[in-house]
């Protein structure tokens, strides 16, 4: 545990409780927080919107990629292996890929560098792993631990984003005081089956297995298939989750901090899942994200459906980067119409990535980049001088 400075005070005109029954003359709330939304926090009320910038020059800046553009940019996104596909963001403990599989693979793949994470945006398909089969669909992730063999035979062409976990493993979040079955029962999570369609995938004819390790490549040829077993017991395995099993932690008098749609976690980076759900009802809470510092992250979200309630202008197949080091939050017209009470219900489905150390931008999502992304929350014209 870190011992915090901590001196909690107050000053001038402010509201009682973070997130509620904001001062009329003081409506647009910014939270400093430090660790996530689980260290140290002020929250501070402003006369202007914390991102009322009119310029900005310098490469921190809130980003966003059109990952539906990577193809007409040159970008090999339907490989034939996962690790052709490029690698949008990085950092020495995470990648982030984008990779289209619209053929069988005709290779195993085996990641030593870390725990792979996919997450299914289009398409659904056959997995063959070490530990059996089973089908995945649109909305799954899927958690390969690391060096599992494993294949996948789309049935419809599929678009999957790729999180490893580098030199690291996935685990669940710690859910406190609201109990092991919150969010999602473990018990929704699904396994590989050895039923007989894994069997009959079994051969002995001549297979390749590509493995990863120290981000480079090796070719291992067998004679036989080496998905060959026969059975296994344990616990560890792939394993399954489907968007729509997650059950959000939900208050309809307080706006929760994304923490609390964790889904999985590494020991430098989190992924979150933001699924439908009511939005706050109490008259006097926040109804959109707040605006805030989250200075110990960086901060990734992959749109995957629905109606982005906190963005204008984002589709699905979009990414938005968030670097720490300034202040986000919803644009002006969402800001608007959630004082406006004009939704009582989020559609959307995204997933997030947040990681404690510096993600460095890829060179295709640099040629998918939007530089227009970072005035989206101007509401004046750009003065003399300022980005026209």
């Amino acid at each position: 545990m870190r011992n915090w400075i901590r001196f909690p005070t107050a000053q001038g005109s402010h509201s009682r409780q973070a997130h509620a029954d904001f001062p009329e003359e003081a409506i647009y709330e910014r939270e400093l927080g430090r660790n996530g939304f689980f260290g140290p926090a002020t929250h501070m009320h402003h006369k202007h919107a914390p991102t009322g910038w009119t310029h900005w020059e310098g490469p921190l800046r809130p980003r966003a990629f059109d990952l539906n553009q990577l193809a007409r940019h040159g970008y090999s996104v339907d490989a034939k292996s996962p690790f052709d596909a490029p690698i949008l963001l990085s950092n020495a403990h995470c990648q982030y890929r984008l990779w289209q599989c619209d053929k069988p693979m005709a290779r195993l793949a085996r990641n030593a560098d870390g725990d792979e994470l996919l997450f299914v945006h289009q398409g659904r398909g056959e997995l063959f792993c070490d530990y059996g089969y089973m089908q995945v669909t649109e909305g799954d992730y899927i958690v390969i631990p690391r060096s599992t063999m494993w294949r996948i035979t789309p049935l419809q062409p599929m678009q999957i984003l790729l999180i490893e976990a580098t030199n690291d493993a996935y685990q669940l979040p710690e859910k406190g005081m609201v109990g092991g079955h919150a969010i999602f029962d473990p018990a929704v999570l699904d396994t590989p089956q050895i039923n007989q369609t894994f069997i009959a995938q079994q051969d002995e004819n001549e297979w390749q297995v590509e493995v990863k390790r120290h981000q480079q490549r090796s070719l291992i040829t067998f004679p036989y298939n080496p998905l060959d077993a026969l059975g296994w017991h344990g616990d560890l395995s792939v394993v399954r989750l489907n968007w729509r099993d997650i059950r959000p932690l939900m208050s309809h008098r307080y706006h929760l901090p994304p923490s609390a749609h964790t889904t999985f976690v590494a020991a430098r980076f989190v992924v979150c899942t933001f699924v439908p759900r009511p939005i706050e009802s109490d008259p006097g809470a926040l109804k959109v994200p707040f605006y805030h510092n989250n200075d110990d992250y960086d901060e990734v979200l992959f749109y995957h459906a629905g109606d982005f309630f906190s963005r204008d202008n984002i589709e699905k197949g979009m990414v938005t980067f968030h670097p720490a080091g300034f202040t986000h939050g919803p644009h002006p017209k969402a800001f608007a119409a959630g004082r406006a009470n004009k939704k009582t219900f989020t559609d959307e489905v995204a997933v997030m990535l947040d990681t404690r150390d510096a993600l460095e931008v890829g060179p295709a999502a640099m040629d998918v980049e939007n530089p227009d992304y970072v005035y989206s929350w101007r509401t004046q014209p750009a003065t003399d001088g300022a980005h026209k």
